[in-house]
């Protein structure tokens, strides 16, 4: 049966929105999505700009963790190489503890140079040092007392007092598109976090011919790997509402770009300016590429995205740069009591007649 997880950014489009309120917006999704049946939350991390305010995934972990009860809360993702690996691995054994073992630990290399900066970190390392530091995570978690002695990482013999309570690890996700690190993810258990972003079918197809070929290159079968997904999604049957909704995924596209090209700061401080691109999709492009319209357009275009890429799981992002909450509360319900059930009785009638790749794409 496929999962259904929320991913929560915290976006701040502008100062009409408070800091706090987003804080409390992000909160109230999540135990909105819990009530729901969800089985996933997944917050982000990111600094020093508006793009997304939680600088700790797992502090919002331990913070949503007694005001839920059966959702499971992850990282998406603890970025590694702005961490150090002994207060990492303390941090996840206590969030998980206090979630009563719900934690599900995401973790990536990172992409935004603006923030690298900052940490003191050079991004051109970041492979390296996530790889290095994986190394130390897997051993962290299994060993009582563990050393690790590499080229970005020196730890003397060290032990974690506060341990998870899932033992020995909370499922580890690796948030990634290189096919070197899925590779490794699936060699070693991992789970995968994968995006297409705001792309549309096509992309899905050569994303899971991506992922056979790289199972198929180290003989791995890729239905024991876990698959998420994360993608833009929204059910309605007012235009206007998912106009809106797919304005905000467009300000949230902007922005990441001008992250990625170090156009960050406005005069103000984080307040990252949202600009207009000559390669902005329009509001109609992207209606045409995500699955968007009314409830039974949603199911059939979900369960044929489902069917091409075959994710153990879709991780909707509710929160995109200032789209009213309580719409988005609506939204969150409305999933839980139609949409998912009504995807969920599609595929478990069509699954066992599910055509070859290249059919269901044709």
């Amino acid at each position: 049966m496929v999962e259904f997880g929320i991913f929560i950014l915290m976006q701040q489009r502008g100062y009409h929105q408070r800091s706090d309120q987003i804080l409390r917006n992000a909160v109230e999704q999540t135990v909105v999505a819990d009530r729901a049946g969800f089985d996933t939350a997944w917050y982000a991390e990111h600094h020093f700009s508006n793009y997304g305010l939680c600088p700790s995934p797992l502090m919002m972990v331990a913070h949503c963790a007694p005001q839920t009860r059966r959702i499971r809360l992850g990282s998406a993702v603890c970025v590694l190489p702005l961490y150090h690996p002994a207060r990492l691995l303390a941090e996840a054994g206590f969030a998980d503890v206090v979630s009563n073992g719900r934690l599900e630990l995401g973790v990536g290399a990172g992409y935004q140079q603006f923030e690298f900066e900052r940490f003191g970190v050079n991004l051109p390392d970041a492979p390296k040092i996530f790889s290095e530091f994986l190394a130390v995570l897997q051993k962290g978690f299994r060993e009582k007392v563990f050393s690790y002695d590499g080229e970005y990482i020196k730890l003397p013999p060290t032990a974690i007092s506060m341990r998870p309570q899932q033992s020995p690890a909370p499922p580890i996700w690796l948030a990634t598109l290189n096919p070197a690190v899925q590779a490794r993810a699936m060699r070693e258990g991992h789970s995968l976090f994968v995006t297409v972003l705001l792309n549309g079918k096509e992309k899905l197809v050569e994303l899971r011919r991506s992922l056979d070929k790289v199972a198929g290159e180290i003989g791995h079968d890729l239905n024991r790997t876990r698959v998420s997904l994360l993608r833009c999604a929204f059910a309605s049957d007012r235009k206007s509402e998912i106009d809106a909704y797919l304005d905000c995924a467009r300000y949230q596209r902007r922005v990441s770009e001008s992250l990625k090209e170090r156009r960050a700061q406005s005069s103000d401080g984080y307040m990252v300016r949202e600009d207009e691109r000559p390669t902005d999709p329009t509001i109609d492009q992207l209606r045409a590429m995500l699955p968007v319209g009314s409830v039974d357009q949603v199911v059939e275009r979900m369960v044929e995205e489902i069917r091409i890429l075959r994710p153990t799981q879709v991780a909707l992002q509710t929160q995109l740069g200032d789209f009213d909450q309580a719409t988005m509360l609506r939204q969150i319900e409305l999933w839980g009591s139609r949409i998912i059930p009504a995807i969920r009785r599609e595929l478990a009638a069509d699954m066992p007649a599910v055509a070859p790749l290249a059919a269901a794409s044709a």
